[in-house]
């Protein structure tokens, strides 16, 4: 996985292990924070594995941290980085987190939809530590690795499925669909 934001979650933890007596805040757009009652709720490993229009095999692993803000507010309950890392070691002593897996951490409240945004940067001052968010976004790993992406040289849809033919495989119970040759790798499209 290819993005500019993204921070390893050996990265991130080895930042929270330098600020434990601070106040950990989030803020998710300009000027709004998640409110200092938040909970977190789960953190979560997730492994992907596809395959993008140039027909590369890509994977990579997401630790997702979860955040809720509970309907009743409450007061004098601002999270401190230990707490943080306490709820992370008893994740870990369970699930073995990848070092190497993007941070995201997922949130919404009633005026923000929930939504996975990245770590951008950390704020220290002398009593918190904010961790400032930025939203997700999509792009072509075929045009990142200096590809194209669109219709072959002979203007056809790259990466279209050529025959939607399924091909059931009982034992999986999945379908599959025949791949026209363009969108293989060498295949002229991407």
């Amino acid at each position: 996985m290819n993005n500019l934001n993204s921070l390893s979650w050996e990265s991130f933890k080895n930042t929270l292990l330098k600020n434990p007596d601070k106040v950990l805040q989030f803020q998710y757009a300009q000027g709004l924070f998640v409110d200092a009652s938040y909970h977190i709720t789960e953190i979560k490993q997730a492994p992907f594995v596809s395959v993008d229009c140039g027909g590369v095999m890509n994977s990579w692993t997401e630790i997702i941290v979860q955040l809720w803000e509970p309907s009743v507010l409450e007061t004098d309950h601002a999270m401190k980085v230990e707490k943080a890392l306490s709820i992370i070691n008893l994740v870990e002593k369970q699930l073995p987190l990848n070092p190497l897996g993007v941070v995201k951490i997922e949130f919404g409240n009633s005026k923000f939809d929930t939504r996975q945004m990245y770590p951008s940067e950390f704020i220290t001052d002398a009593v918190t530590f904010t961790v400032n968010l930025v939203p997700d976004f999509t792009s072509c790993k075929a045009i990142s690795r200096n590809g194209s992406c669109g219709t072959s040289s002979k203007g056809e849809e790259c990466c279209t499925p050529a025959v939607e033919a399924p091909v059931e495989n009982a034992e999986m119970q999945e379908t599959s669909f025949v791949v026209n040759e363009s969108c293989l790798p060498g295949g002229g499209c991407c």
